[in-house]
């Protein structure tokens, strides 16, 4: 059991991931470098996925592991769309994540999610570690820079801020973390959920953020 825990805790380095709600959106960010304990075996890694129209979710952990549940997700959304005959809330949708990573805790997936929507209730962020324990956040960070990631965010992010005041200061925070994180690296992706749909931001965009 030890041995095995230690495995769990040498795959987990690496990633940062960010998300904080706002008054009239969610935003996500994340980092690209995909590592393996020392060996960095990606430097264009995908870690943000959106679920639906106005759901996403950022990854971190095992690569494999993470991208099976979010295909599992989309296919199940798009089923209880049609079975419901109308949208599905971000609640349900990290419940559902939760109970699938709860039904695996004697053989858990390695993976940490934050589950994000814009729904009837509001923008709303779920965080599940890989026991399936959830909570709603109002600004959360996952993965092994999420320590830098945090402290930016409490030191710099005011109380209910507006998408546009959010953007530069958790771009700000992944910098942070690439900057210190030998895990985290190799540019930054930003997402942004609001009642109109999903955008993601351009390179130059990311940029402009983090000169302001």
């Amino acid at each position: 059991m030890e041995a095995k825990f230690a495995l769990y805790e040498r795959l987990k380095k690496g990633t940062t991931t960010v998300g904080v709600v706002c008054k009239d959106g969610i935003v996500l960010a994340t980092d690209r470098r995909v590592t393996s304990g020392l060996y960095v075996a990606h430097k264009r890694g995908r870690k943000l996925f959106i679920l639906d129209d106005n759901k996403a979710a950022t990854i971190a952990g095992l690569v494999a592991d993470a991208q099976m549940i979010m295909d599992y997700l989309r296919s199940h959304i798009s089923m209880l769309k049609l079975a419901n005959r109308g949208p599905v809330s971000t609640k349900s949708v990290a419940t559902l994540a939760s109970n699938i990573l709860l039904s695996s805790r004697y053989f858990p997936y390695i993976v940490q999610f934050i589950v994000a929507g814009f729904d009837e209730s509001g923008p709303k962020i779920y965080v599940l570690d890989w026991f399936g324990t959830l909570t709603e956040e109002k600004f959360v960070s996952t993965g092994s820079g999420s320590p830098y990631a945090v402290g930016v965010l409490e030191a710099t992010l005011k109380r209910n801020p507006s998408v546009s005041e959010a953007l530069p200061v958790i771009a700000k925070a992944v910098k942070s973390a690439i900057e210190r994180d030998p895990g985290s690296g190799e540019g930054i992706d930003v997402m942004v959920l609001t009642k109109e749909g999903i955008r993601e931001l351009t390179d130059e965009e990311i940029s402009r953020l983090l000169q302001q």
